[in-house]
């Protein structure tokens, strides 16, 4: 039998290598649905540069706290100043992300950023993305949002950020080509930040705008058992279903948007805690769904 005060301070030791184990973080994916001004129906008039309805950003604000994530990857919001308001209501709500990255891209009015609670200790964003089409040259649409965080002092997370072309037929181009190339671009980058450290923490989150089954999202996984090879989280809701969008014209649901992790960051990926946010008001703030992944951060 032990002595009190043997088991007390065994009790103390158990007490403080609990309270260092490092807890799982998450990383939340959300396109927000046009976070800007532009023209919109107001009381059945169209008023040009109407910012995003105050009713709809509640329920965005309440998916998000909801969720809780600790980095937040974001599609569609508008230029700095969007960021900041976000920024200022969620800090309002309750969740403070006092670190933010904001990509200009190609695209004048939606774009990647991203909100962290983790000082973000590199930013390798790419605006300008050159590439050539039917003998035309282009640039990728948002950009390559690059950042890495510092979520404690062994461990580091690298986030890349994509928003490819969207599935709306435009007479300039084919916009299925037009997001194979910017896929391709994409992997191309994420190639040579693994190809450099193989062993990177790296995480690919955003808006893909194609199903798994189609080239884009077939060239980003790549193959697996290769070094550069990404997995794909298949993520469900509490229903087990796993689309994130729905559009509305054509009364479908898909899943075009994604999370994906390197090797290296597989086996601290916590799927049993990892999902797409399904509260009953996610029609009311945009027309894709939250998706997010928990990470317990210690190299496995």
């Amino acid at each position: 039998m032990l002595r009190p005060l043997t088991a007390f301070l065994i009790y103390c030791a158990a007490g403080i290598a609990f309270a260092v184990e490092p807890l799982p973080i998450v990383v939340a994916s959300y396109n927000v649905l046009n976070y800007l001004p532009m023209e919109r129906r107001v009381d059945g008039n169209s008023v040009p540069d109407a910012p995003k309805p105050e009713r709809e950003i509640e329920a965005l604000l309440k998916i998000i706290k909801s969720a809780s994530p600790d980095v937040l990857g974001l599609s569609e919001m508008g230029d700095e100043s969007m960021l900041a308001d976000l920024q200022n209501r969620l800090k309002a709500a309750g969740l403070d992300y006092p670190h933010s990255e904001w990509v200009k891209g190609a695209d004048e009015y939606r774009h990647l950023s991203l909100l962290s609670k983790f000082p973000i200790v590199s930013k390798d964003s790419r605006d300008d993305v050159p590439f050539e089409l039917d003998g035309k040259r282009y640039r990728i649409n948002r950009g390559i949002l690059d950042v890495s965080v510092q979520v404690n002092p062994e461990y580091k997370l690298r986030l890349v950020g994509a928003h490819l072309k969207s599935r709306r037929e435009v007479p300039d181009f084919d916009q299925a080509q037009f997001r194979a190339k910017e896929a391709w671009h994409l992997r191309q980058h994420i190639n040579q930040i693994l190809e450099k450290s193989p062993e990177t923490n790296l995480l690919l989150f955003g808006d893909l705008n194609d199903t798994k089954n189609e080239y884009p999202i077939r060239e980003l996984i790549g193959t697996k058992g290769t070094p550069n090879y990404l997995m794909d989280l298949w993520l469900a809701d509490s229903r087990k279903e796993r689309w994130t969008y729905y559009w509305k014209t054509a009364d479908s649901y898909s899943r075009i948007d994604y999370i994906m992790v390197s090797p290296a960051l597989v086996k601290e990926v916590d799927l049993t805690k990892s999902g797409i946010n399904d509260l009953p008001i996610w029609n009311d703030a945009s027309d894709h769904r939250l998706i997010y992944a928990a990470i317990n951060p210690v190299d496995q």
